[in-house]
């Protein structure tokens, strides 16, 4: 496990802008006029758009200075190059908003590895519309929201969610197997801000039971998607995807088994990959350093 980022001293700094001459140049000249010390640089040009995406992990090896000031200094050079950026404390956890239906195994994972610290991320409330995991929430010491959704009540709901996520200050919100809709309302709000696990076989194995679906079909490869929610819930950028291969030996029960493998995985390498900055949005598609 890597070291944890010491607050006040590493930082993160993402961007893009349109290609051309002299940006990583830009950057990283900057940087050196404030003494810092790179850890990692990755850059990425996407022949395609023109578009130029770069994040770079750096450190101070005395006395950093404010996170503010680096900020409003990269401001003249983001203004000359017309960039989008984004510069953080690497040691700042992300506030994430965990929502949970009625099967746990990503919600137990995310939990677990926060525990361990292999998520840098703060949780300050879990919200569902059961009421099965409330006693897990509570051995973490974290509030549990029941929130029913029918739907006389689903406007309600959502609203009231919308709502915990301005209360808590929240940037990102985790769908661990939350088995609504959203509407394409709320969706658009969370846009870039939360992430959808689901299985692989969408579009193919809609609607109940993709597992047996997909054992009557006799499928070889199983798998899941991380994404981010748009308007169209399920066809937001994707993140990170796997596969795990299965045979004839294996009945429906094992498949789900095998698949709720594949989704704590994909899930959770989604949400760390995004806690640390290393996914950037490209229309339709993301840029993922890993």
């Amino acid at each position: 496990m890597s070291p944890r980022p010491h607050a006040g001293q590493e930082f993160i700094l993402t961007l893009s802008c349109q290609d051309g001459p002299g940006l990583v140049y830009a950057v990283t000249g900057y940087l050196v006029e404030f003494g810092a010390n790179i850890l990692a640089s990755q850059q990425f040009d996407d022949r395609l758009t023109g578009r130029f995406f770069m994040r770079v992990h750096f450190v101070f090896i005395g006395e950093a200075p404010e996170l503010a000031d680096l900020r409003s200094g990269f401001d003249q050079v983001s203004a000359r190059h017309a960039m989008e950026f984004e510069l953080v404390d690497a040691a700042t956890p992300t506030r994430t908003m965990i929502m949970v239906s009625r099967f746990g195994h990503c919600l137990n994972d995310l939990l677990y590895r926060y525990r361990m610290g292999t998520l840098n991320i703060d949780i300050p409330v879990i919200i569902s519309n059961h009421d099965d995991f409330a006693a897990l929430a509570a051995s973490y010491e974290i509030p549990y929201v029941h929130l029913p959704v029918t739907p006389d009540t689903k406007a309600a709901a959502e609203s009231r969610m919308l709502e915990l996520i301005a209360e808590h200050q929240i940037d990102l919100v985790v769908l661990a197997r939350y088995m609504q809709v959203l509407s394409e309302s709320t969706s658009r709000a969370l846009s870039g801000r939360a992430i959808n696990i689901h299985h692989s076989f969408l579009p193919s194995f809609k609607g109940a039971r993709p597992y047996h679906q997909a054992h009557d079909r006799g499928v070889k490869l199983i798998g899941a998607t991380a994404h981010y929610i748009n308007d169209d819930l399920d066809e937001g950028p994707i993140i990170e995807q796997d596969v795990a291969r299965v045979d004839h030996n294996l009945g429906p029960d094992d498949l789900v088994a095998a698949g709720r493998d594949v989704e704590t995985q994909v899930l959770s390498r989604a949400v760390k990959w995004h806690c640390e900055r290393r996914v950037m949005p490209n229309g339709s598609r993301t840029v993922v350093f890993r």
